[in-house]
């Protein structure tokens, strides 16, 4: 069973649609004993982290999901989903994440300090950059495009879980894998053949 977490955050309906497009028999669902019956668990969202991590308390779901990654199953966080798995967001400060990942979320800069000439929030497609291999990108070109919708930005402490970067006003990490850990912080679900490839490699993982 694939269990896609449903805590009111958005882009949720779209996730399903993808793994429905791809045969998967996805379940929305808030309910721990379904997540913890799951073969694999994707942590969706779109929104602030601050009000997304007290959304994950309110429901029950911010110590089930630590359970999640330290049973061993695959566990994908997907844009926001992403910036939840690590200790700390620049946009919500005094918000502790999950810290299931060591790291932090900043707001997107240009490294020269001319933030004027990046537009914030950063819409549209990039390509992919991949410092090492990962599991999500097999049969995956580098160079491919993907779609990102994003003001903030994973950074990860251990570099060695990097899998995808892009470059934009600064090299921001674009996937991380961990273990049964993986996610990203563009919109598989979003991005055409190149993202239901990744989503499939997911879901293909033992």
């Amino acid at each position: 069973m694939i269990a896609i977490i449903d805590y009111d955050a958005g882009n949720i309906k779209s996730v399903e649609k993808a793994v429905m497009k791809l045969g998967g028999s996805p379940v929305l669902t808030r309910d721990p004993h379904v997540l913890e019956e799951a073969d694999r668990v994707i942590l969706p969202g779109v929104g602030a982290f601050g009000d997304a991590v007290e959304k994950l308390h309110h429901f029950g779901l911010f110590s089930v999901i630590k359970q999640i990654a330290d049973s061993g199953k695959p566990l994908l966080g997907i844009c926001l989903g992403e910036q939840l798995l690590f200790e700390s967001s620049e946009e919500s400060p005094g918000t502790e994440g999950l810290a299931i990942l060591k790291g932090d979320v900043r707001r997107i800069h240009s490294e020269d300090g001319d933030d004027k000439s990046l537009k914030i929030p950063n819409i549209g497609w990039n390509s992919l950059d991949f410092p090492r291999p990962g599991r999500l990108f097999e049969g995956i070109e580098e160079g491919a495009f993907v779609y990102f919708v994003h003001s903030y930005y994973v950074h990860a402490f251990d570099r060695s879980v990097v899998r995808a970067v892009i470059r934009y006003g600064t090299e921001i990490d674009a996937s991380v894998e961990s273990g049964n850990i993986f996610a990203c912080q563009f919109h598989p679900e979003k991005s055409s053949d190149v993202g239901l490839k990744i989503l499939n490699n997911f879901l293909s993982i033992a």
